[in-house]
């Protein structure tokens, strides 16, 4: 008898994205069929992708998903404390790969908007809360520190402009980068923001220390700034 031909359709429902990631990579499957895999099971009448696409409808996507309390995720149906744990602990790995800190020898280096984003997005898209923050860099564009100097809500008379280069002094840096998020999801600047950067980067030059950007993190977007020529 001919050998029967191998197709994912002929595997169970609950089997067939462990087969496409084995077949195609993980960056071939959906958001719901990587949760499927975590799961592993489904529930009396939702496969395991049924089941994930059900979590990304209740908390509004990953990133919602990023944000939810393991309590939260432990409340949807079919789930409970392991596959909560099991979720949460899937979602700090990648939130520390993406944070990862490098060594002395081997600091993160910038030198777009674009690789700063790609740094904190992960995270900071994920936070329920504005937070400003400022990378420390030295001449090269490499990253000495990542300092968090706000949180809550920003505007240009809650932020002392002082602060903002208080630790760059310190540390005696050549220029700092400033960044926030903006929990809506949209990083369009507002006018607080701009105002920020006007002050920020004048600022910078009587004290000679660079201020290289001024980056708003969204939900999957950001903004530059300085490419929009917005407080430069």
């Amino acid at each position: 008898m001919a050998d029967r031909t191998y197709r994912i359709q002929d595997l169970e429902s609950t089997e067939r994205p462990r087969e496409r990631l084995a077949l195609f990579g993980p960056e071939a499957l959906s958001d719901s069929e990587l949760l499927a895999i975590l799961l592993r099971v489904g529930v009396k009448g939702e496969n395991a992708v049924r089941v994930g696409e059900r979590l990304l409808t209740d908390f509004g996507g990953l990133f919602g998903l990023q944000r939810a309390t393991y309590e939260e995720v432990c409340q949807q149906h079919g789930l409970g404390g392991a596959k909560a744990a099991q979720l949460k602990a899937a979602i700090e790995i990648g939130n520390r790969l993406a944070q990862r800190k490098s060594s002395e020898d081997n600091r993160p280096s910038f030198h777009s908007p674009k690789d700063v984003a790609d740094f904190v997005q992960y995270e900071m898209a994920a936070l329920d809360q504005e937070q400003l923050r400022i990378l420390l860099m030295d001449t090269r564009n490499r990253m000495e520190k990542m300092v968090t100097l706000y949180i809550g809500s920003l505007n240009s008379s809650s932020v002392r402009v002082g602060e903002l280069f208080k630790e760059a002094i310190r540390r005696n840096v050549a220029a700092i980068i400033l960044i926030h998020n903006h929990p809506s999801g949209d990083p369009s600047p507002s006018p607080e923001d701009i105002t920020l950067t006007r002050a920020a980067v004048q600022a910078g030059k009587l004290m000679d220390v660079e201020v290289l950007d001024h980056i708003v993190i969204g939900r999957g977007k950001f903004v530059s700034l300085k490419e929009r020529g917005l407080g430069f």
